[in-house]
């Protein structure tokens, strides 16, 4: 991953989504929920006036790589889970290790990163992102 990721930011004045595509692992979840926002093949791709604030948070929030996230206009950082919020691991069928809430990852240099929304681990063994899921189980037909 480059040293400077790409990071799109949407806003209807009172939300942002905040688009990382390095992060996305392609679910397709954001365009089938709300179509009407998200459209992959429109630019922008998001459009934020077609759901309400809830309806935006509601989608946002079930993005199973954090690719998006969003910040209220009164928060200047994105929302987070609190501390004490479990850590839930789930297995996407065909797909990626899901991790939602606080967790650190060590690289192999001994850097630290923490994430805090969903986070994608790659499980195929194909990702060019390792440790995390960049898409490449559907390239291989990865099933599991």
């Amino acid at each position: 991953m480059s040293e400077q990721a790409t990071v799109k930011e949407y806003s209807n004045g009172e939300l942002t989504i905040v688009w990382q595509p390095s992060k996305c692992i392609h679910s397709t979840l954001c365009f089938r929920g709300l179509p009407a926002v998200f459209n992959p093949q429109q630019r922008p791709w998001v459009k934020m006036d077609a759901a309400t604030t809830e309806q935006l948070i509601a989608q946002v929030s079930s993005c199973p790589s954090g690719a998006l996230s969003y910040k209220l206009a009164e928060q200047p950082m994105p929302v987070t889970p609190s501390a004490a919020e479990v850590v839930k691991i789930k297995l996407a069928p065909n797909g990626p290790l899901l991790v939602q809430g606080k967790i650190e990852i060590q690289d192999k240099d001994g850097t630290i990163t923490t994430h805090t929304k969903m986070t994608a681990l790659c499980r195929c063994g194909a990702s060019a992102n390792k440790p995390y899921c960049d898409g490449s189980h559907q390239k291989i037909g990865f099933t599991d």
